[in-house]
């Protein structure tokens, strides 16, 4: 994405611990899902792969993904994420069309080529039902 720019950011915290600052890079406006874009998540504390795909699943589940596409969900995420320390970066690229792509720090680590799963994904910050609300409006740049 050369032309990205920063659409905006902000922290995540959970019970006062702040788990990791979010930045959200596009091209242009994120509305409905015709633009490309880059979420990247910067931990500040170290989880396990299996915390973030724990986590992953049950915000997806709750805005809506049937059991089979969570079951199927988990295998991809279980392949693509990695346990990650303080100062680690998870980028997730949003592609219309085609689906998502991830790095680890800069390093590619899957594409996957399910366009229900990226936009599942990443509805989890910038959907209308994202649980942190005020994070979505500061990725949006509102």
């Amino acid at each position: 994405m050369p032309a990205a720019q920063l659409s905006g950011s902000g922290d995540f915290t959970w019970f006062g611990l702040r788990l990791y600052t979010a930045r959200l890079w596009s091209g242009g406006p994120v509305q409905g899902w015709q633009v490309p874009f880059a979420l990247e998540l910067r931990y500040h504390v170290a989880l396990s792969r299996d915390t973030l795909v724990q986590a992953s699943l049950k915000e997806m589940r709750r805005l809506g993904a049937a059991p089979q596409q969570l079951a199927a969900w988990r295998g991809l995420m279980e392949a693509t994420f990695v346990d990650v320390g303080p100062g680690q970066r998870i980028t997730g690229v949003y592609l219309p069309g085609v689906g998502c792509r991830f790095y680890v720090d800069d390093q590619l680590r899957r594409d996957i080529s399910d366009i229900a799963f990226a936009k599942a994904f990443f509805a989890i910050w910038l959907g209308e039902g994202a649980r942190d609300q005020q994070l979505r409006a500061r990725l949006l740049g509102r």
